[in-house]
C-alpha cells in the first residue's frame, strides 16, 4: 500500500459501500438508469473519492473539508435510499441494512475528522 488513504478504515468501508450500492441498483428499473441509479452510484463513489482527496498531505482544515464532503455524499446516498424505498425499488430489509452501514460510516468519518481537529 503506497498511499496513505489505503490504510484508512473509513476509505475501505467507503469502497465496500460503493460495491453494495452498485449491487442494489442492479434491481432498479431500467428507466431509472440515468436518474436515481446514476445519482446514488455517483454519491456512493464520491464518499471514497473525497476521503482519498482528504489524504493528499493538505492542511488539517483542508483535510477536514474533504471529509465533510464525504459525509455529505453519504447522506446523499441515504436520501436516495429513501427515494428508492418509497418508489418500491428496495425492500425494507435492504433499506435498513444499507442505512445502518451508512450511519456507521458517517459516525466513523466524524470521529476521524474530530481526531484531526484535536491535533490543532
Amino acid at each position: 500500500m503506497a498511499f496513505k488513504f489505503e490504510k484508512l478504515e473509513i476509505w475501505k468501508a467507503a469502497i465496500d459501500i460503493s460495491d453494495d450500492v452498485d449491487k442494489l441498483t442492479k434491481t432498479f428499473p431500467k428507466d431509472e438508469l440515468f436518474v436515481l441509479t446514476s445519482q446514488i452510484k455517483r454519491a456512493a463513489d464520491s464518499i471514497s473519492l473525497n476521503i482519498t482527496e482528504s489524504s493528499t498531505g493538505q492542511s488539517d482544515d483542508e483535510q477536514c473539508r474533504f471529509l465533510r464532503y464525504a459525509q455529505r455524499s453519504a447522506l446523499e446516498v441515504v436520501n436516495c435510499l429513501y427515494v428508492a424505498k418509497r418508489r418500491g425499488f428496495l425492500k425494507e430489509d435492504q433499506f435498513t441494512t444499507a442505512y445502518e452501514v451508512l450511519e456507521k460510516e458517517v459516525v466513523k468519518i466524524q470521529a476521524f475528522k474530530n481526531s484531526i481537529q484535536k491535533k490543532k
